[in-house]
């Protein structure tokens, strides 16, 4: 009976082991376990195609607890299964290290790669696997000797404890003397005896003072803070010399779009140039601005601009979102979705009853994506709502990869779809602004990847693909959910049934570029600063010196002394010398949108086009190929700065006007 009980009780995700946190040591080990059986196997099979197969399952082994315990960490609300799957994460870690410096594992590969006949057998996909599994083995440096090697594994253990405490201490509030604030403001912030804590730079206040003194507090220099990125940067460098490289951001675009940091300059110079003539405009607008409302001190600070580039945004249209909110219902964007998938690809999405012990809350939706044709693709689970506790990001995660199984079978992509929408009420449904209807399609445009980047291999399944890629399908979605024609689909008033104006939806779009210049000129220096960061070791001045010039030049708005912005900036964690990617990502799905879905949002034959040549490889062929593919040309540096200044434009109406 205690059998039959077992088998019935589902476990997160369907995977049977994990009913309960401590199944996750199970899961845990039955993937060790596994992969030491592979890695036997791999160093006894001669050189051929069944070596990348082999690798490509021992990733998949691992990557099946680690990606799952990746999002249960930080998402159930349990704290058994967060503490298991932290642990999980961390012994999966030290597994993936120790293969990725065993000698004779990678001998293996190594001599598949050496042997000429064979590699020119092979298929372009699975050779690009095979070298893409040989640069893991590389950046860890396997081909130094024993001692570098050594040197190679402790430099990567200590990257990662620092870009832990590194990551920490971004988010650290600061205090002060609550006597040194004028009495004023002090309720702005959290009390704390004689202290006042700030804990972030107060950007919406309405007040300059309480902006102010929450810029300079916050970006307060913190010792500890600057030697630990002082300590990341040089270890990185030293890291990345190790192995063979001039720069750590030259190991670290190996693969990319942009393939090496020259590139990326040239992209950001080139862009700059071609901003700054809009970006003083903008600053001239938020001055004059910024004098109406306060004649005393009308100098345009840094701390001014998020603040004055949405009052201007609210001055010049009114786009309240409390106006927009009654058309966007969750269900009505979820038809939306449905509707234009439907119409692009031949895809469906059907709600699908969880099992017991299935899902980690029960407001969790679990959606099957079916072709119309090749049927059941894979799933998707939707975490949409807010709950205590849960992270407030928006953010797709890869729970289990696609890959063509041993037995011919395709084992299907499973993701999660994680935002943090409001609950229904007793009078009213769920009810999206704007931004989260954008954002919904954003995230859906990651899950759409995966689902379609179906791979033989799962090493490059989905969205497993370069940096500055990988956001092209995500940031694309945007474009289709500012069009009037995709949003008069579905947004419906949820009272009366009555359509969304046309007019409300070209003020929406355009309220977006009001300032649009200066933003991106911010994302520029943030790029900028990453890259010069990455660059050449030593660095000629201090960090903060680097900051001061990079911001005056990039920029536009003055340093201000006793500030140090990059001790807060957590992306140099997980996006070292690739910040860029945004912006890349954004000019090729401008230039996508423009050229293939601008005239019909609809078009099937663009959609299938879309599906074989950009998302069908995940990533499994290099970025810009695919890109090419999709364009028919191959973009310069050139042409990716056009498509971004282009979408500056008042008035680039991204639908057809009244005719």
């Amino acid at each position: 009976m205690a059998q039959m009980e077992k088998k019935a009780k589902k476990g997160l995700f369907g995977v049977p082991e994990l009913s309960c946190p401590e199944g996750f040591q199970e899961a845990q080990d039955k993937a060790l376990q596994e992969s030491e059986q592979l890695v036997q196997k791999a160093c006894s099979t001669p050189p051929g195609p069944e070596i990348v197969k082999i690798f490509d399952q021992l990733s998949d082994a691992l990557c099946r607890v680690a990606d799952l315990a990746d999002f249960v960490k930080i998402a159930h609300p349990d704290f058994a299964f967060r503490e298991a799957a932290e642990e999980a994460c961390r012994n999966i870690g030290t597994m993936v290290e120790k293969l990725n410096t065993d000698v004779e594992l990678c001998q293996s590969l190594r001599q598949l790669l050496a042997d000429e006949v064979v590699m020119n057998s092979l298929d372009p996909e699975t050779r690009r696997v095979a070298e893409l599994f040989m640069f893991d083995f590389e950046i860890s440096g396997i081909h130094l000797d024993e001692e570098k090697r050594k040197k190679a594994v402790n430099l990567n253990i200590r990257i990662l404890d620092l870009c832990n405490e590194f990551l920490t201490g971004t988010h650290l509030p600061n205090k002060i003397d609550k006597h040194i604030l004028p009495e004023h403001i002090r309720y702005n912030f959290t009390a704390e005896g004689n202290y006042l804590q700030v804990a972030g730079l107060h950007a919406d206040c309405p007040d300059d003072l309480v902006r102010e003194a929450a810029y300079k507090i916050f970006l307060y220099p913190n010792a500890e803070q600057l030697s630990r990125l002082e300590e990341l940067l040089a270890s990185r460098n030293s890291l990345a010399q190790l192995v063979g490289y001039d720069t750590f951001a030259h190991r670290a675009l190996q693969g990319t779009m942009a393939k090496n940091p020259e590139t990326v300059t040239q992209f950001l110079e080139k862009l700059s140039d071609q901003l700054s003539k809009r970006t003083q405009k903008d600053f001239e607008m938020m001055t004059k601005m910024k004098m109406k409302l306060n004649p005393q001190n009308s100098k345009l600070m840094p701390w001014d601009h998020p603040y004055y580039s949405g009052v201007l945004r609210a001055e010049r249209y009114n786009i309240d979102p409390g106006l927009y909110c009654p058309f966007f219902s969750l269900g009505a964007c979820m038809e939306g979705l449905n509707s234009l998938f439907s119409q692009l690809l031949g895809i469906s999405l059907y709600a699908e009853q969880t099992k017991r012990g299935e899902v980690w809350s029960e407001d969790v939706r679990k959606l099957a994506v079916v072709h119309e044709t090749e049927g059941l693709l894979g799933y998707i689970y939707c975490d949409f709502f807010q709950r205590p506790d849960k992270p407030h990001q928006d953010c797709h995660f890869t729970v289990r990869g696609g890959r063509l199984r041993e037995n011919g079978e395709y084992q299907l992509p499973v993701v999660v779809l994680m935002l943090s929408l409001p609950p229904s009420t007793r009078n009213a449904p769920t009810l999206l602004s704007p931004g989260m209807m954008e954002n919904l399609f954003h995230e859906m445009g990651h899950a759409m990847h995966s689902m379609l980047g179906r791979t033989r291999y799962q090493h490059v399944t989905g969205t497993r693909c370069s940096t500055d890629f990988a956001e092209v399908p995500s940031i694309l979605m945007e474009y289709f959910a500012n069009d009037y024609r995709v949003v008069n689909q579905f947004a419906r008033h949820y009272k009366t049934g009555q359509p969304l104006p046309k007019n409300m939806v070209s003020r929406l779009c355009e309220s977006k570029k009001v300032c649009a210049a200066a933003d991106m000129q911010l994302q520029v220096f943030y790029a900028s600063l990453d890259q010069i960061y990455h660059g050449k070791h030593p660095l000629q001045k201090s960090t903060t010196e680097i900051l001061k010039e990079t911001q005056e030049k990039f920029y536009g708005l003055p340093y201000v002394p006793n500030t140090a912005w990059h001790l807060r900036f957590s992306h140099l964690v997980g996006y070292g010398a690739k910040y860029y990617s945004y912006l890349m990502s954004r000019a090729v799905a401008s230039m996508v949108w423009k050229q293939c879905f601008a005239q019909d949002p609809f078009d099937r034959a663009m959609g299938e086009r879309y599906r074989r040549e950009m998302l069908a490889h995940g990533g499994g062929k290099e970025p810009i190929l695919m890109v090419q593919g999709m364009l028919q040309k191959s973009p310069s540096v050139e042409d990716f700065v056009d498509a971004l200044v282009s979408d500056l434009d008042q008035d680039f109406e991204t639908f057809i006007t009244d005719s």
